[in-house]
């Protein structure tokens, strides 16, 4: 059964979904801004987190957010870290895939988190210690041991592309041994895809707590592994961590070996 604040949390993310479902058949109405090079935010994104905002407000009244459109609303040590659209581009140019991620987020720990897929109505969720679920059925990270074979994702964010030769250097020497790599535009759902075993691993830098958050607690509750890339704890999810990080997630076997894998490729050096 549902922590009550899962479900208000559900239904604060069901209620932004429902935002961005109107506008997907309207993008050339919609007003962009660049919020910096390459990187962009629409009117909608700026919808759908006041309709997060507005259900959670409902439940509770004197809560601290942190969204990554608002910024940090209100003080504590609770705070609510939304992403109102997780693959803001790709909704922007008609890619159908996108998300709604909502974390709880406790002294800089997530302890609650909702990622919400309209398009296809998959909801993943979780809270400490209680397991992650998608649309009600327990999930589960994969088994594979190592890179050797392994499906993994990554990402090319726009803030990262003066490290993108070393992050290119390091997507060749994994192509040696794994499947494939795929890069789909998403953080939220790319770790929601890792917790329930869809892509075995996902490595990228410059996150921010809002990408991640919800995400990160789905794969430690689905049996995974979180780290950076240097194996560390991944740091606080809160605002004391907006600067932006870098994160590997997989099981305990291959995150493992895909951190080494990122060291031994020179990527984790240029972060020194």
């Amino acid at each position: 059964m549902q922590k009550p604040v899962v479900n208000v949390m559900v239904k604060a993310a069901r209620s932004a979904g429902g935002v961005l479902l109107r506008s997907m058949h309207k993008l050339d109405a919609i007003n962009v801004v660049e919020k910096d090079r390459m990187d962009y935010a629409s009117e909608v994104d700026e919808q759908a987190e006041k309709a997060v905002i507005k259900e959670l407000r409902k439940a509770y009244p004197d809560a601290a957010f942190l969204g990554e459109e608002g910024g940090a609303q209100g003080k504590g040590n609770a705070v609510f870290v939304i992403d109102p659209l997780d693959g803001t581009s790709n909704f922007l140019h008609g890619f159908p895939h996108w998300c709604v991620s909502i974390a709880l987020v406790e002294n800089g720990e997530p302890q609650h988190g909702v990622i919400f897929d309209p398009l296809r109505n998959e909801l993943f969720t979780a809270s400490r210690g209680s397991g992650a679920v998608l649309n009600d059925k327990r999930i589960r990270v994969s088994e594979r041991k190592d890179v050797a074979g392994a499906l993994l994702i990554t990402g090319f964010p726009p803030r990262e592309r003066e490290r993108a030769p070393a992050h290119l250097e390091c997507v060749r020497e994994l192509l040696r041994s794994a499947e494939d790599i795929r890069r789909t535009g998403s953080a939220a759902l790319d770790l929601a895809y890792v917790a329930c075993g869809r892509s075995d691993g996902y490595f990228e830098a410059g996150v921010k707590p809002w990408d991640i958050a919800a995400g990160v607690l789905l794969v430690r509750e689905a049996g995974g592994r979180v780290c950076d890339f240097r194996g560390a704890a991944t740091g606080p999810m809160d605002s004391r961590g907006v600067h932006g990080r870098h994160l590997v997630a997989g099981n305990q076997k291959l995150s493992a070996d895909l951190q080494k894998a990122i060291v031994q490729s020179g990527y984790a050096a240029v972060f020194n």
